[in-house]
């Protein structure tokens, strides 16, 4: 009968579905094994930059850069920087001007050592950073980029990075040093205001003033400006500059 054989083309689908499931299944396997042996050759990799046996501990720097005849190359011998040498006071304002590719980026990569030079020294209040934990280094350097990142949670894990220490009122404090505090009040939950992924919910300046107070908020003494305001508008770029005067006051700042 027509129904016999309908219930029997049924009867087969459901035999052979558990089999198509488990061809699929070892898909997935190779292809986790193919992920994985990737995972594992990174977590493998050994870092080109390692602290020192004994570093030197930093108490309270002052904020004075020097570079001492600095030459650094990403590949081989092509040298980015060729025998770079100056020197920035504490609290001093210090721009670096040229085209793209003149290196600047990489002398801030080279102040934060992302990277360890090929030849020269760089010192921080003296002493050469090679002695100084990265860790420690970096906690007293702030940078703001051009590309703001913002991760998906709300405004207060996104100013102070889940360090507990940090109050609210830290917070409020910062945003409204940034002139964005009055918008952030505005929305529903303040501080507490979920940021989508990417931070995509809020507009470039307004991303960029959050990125501001979230240097702001960990007070450190060196503060680096790459690029910050040259993605958004004339009027937020003005609110940005008022920003940034603030920002800077009493700090070593590289723009």
């Amino acid at each position: 009968t027509v129904g016999v054989i309908i219930s029997f083309l049924q009867y087969t689908e459901m035999f052979f579905r558990p089999i198509r499931d488990l061809s699929e299944k070892y898909n997935i396997l190779q292809t986790a094994m193919a992920s994985s042996e990737r995972i594992f050759e990174l977590l493998d990799t050994k870092p080109d930059v390692n602290d020192p046996e004994k570093p030197i501990r930093i108490p309270d720097i002052k904020g004075e850069i020097e570079f001492r005849d600095v030459s650094f190359a990403y590949n081989d011998d092509n040298y980015v920087l060729k025998n770079i040498s100056f020197k920035i006071n504490p609290g001093e304002r210090v721009a670096f001007v040229g085209a793209t590719g003149a290196g600047k980026t990489t002398i801030i990569n080279l102040i934060n050592r992302f990277y360890d030079i090929e030849k020269g020294e760089i010192f921080l209040d003296g002493i050469n950073i090679n002695r100084y934990k990265q860790k420690e280094l970096r906690n007293n350097i702030k940078v703001v980029l051009q590309d703001v990142f913002l991760f998906s949670g709300d405004i207060k894990y996104n100013v102070n990075l889940g360090n507990e220490n940090i109050s609210d009122e830290d917070i409020y404090a910062a945003l409204e040093s940034v002139g964005i505090g009055k918008y952030v009040d505005s929305l529903p939950g303040k501080i507490n205001y979920q940021v989508s992924e990417r931070g995509s919910s809020l507009s470039v300046g307004q991303r960029q003033l959050i990125s501001f107070a979230r240097a702001l908020v960990f007070d450190p003494k060196i503060l680096i400006l790459d690029e910050a305001t040259s993605s958004v508008d004339t009027e937020t770029e003005h609110l940005i500059q008022q920003a940034i005067q603030r920002l800077i006051f009493g700090r070593t700042s590289i723009i």
